[in-house]
């Protein structure tokens, strides 16, 4: 097995070699044992899935709403000063 095809398997079988039918397990583990390569993938892959069964991050309350008012104050504050006289859509 090269880090290729061991690339590949930790994409369809998953990190956990455990779970691997044995055909595949036995030389997957014979090239950890001997490539740097295979165990920073394995290592990536593993961290992966730790980042994505992490809980999901939540906004702080009110975030939304702060972030249309600060926008409004924002359009308000760059609008064009009116001359006297003037009247919206003239």
């Amino acid at each position: 097995m090269d880090v290729t095809e061991f690339e590949e398997l930790i994409d369809r079988l998953g990190e956990d070699l455990s779970l691997w039918p044995d055909d595949r397990r036995v030389p997957a583990e014979e090239l950890l044992a001997r490539s740097s390569d295979a165990q920073a993938l394995l290592d990536e892959a593993r961290v992966l899935r730790q980042a994505l069964a992490a809980p999901p991050v939540r906004a702080p309350v009110g975030l939304a709403d702060r972030i249309v008012a600060a926008a409004a104050q924002t359009k308000s504050d760059t609008a064009e000063p009116r001359t006297e006289g003037e009247t919206a859509g003239s």
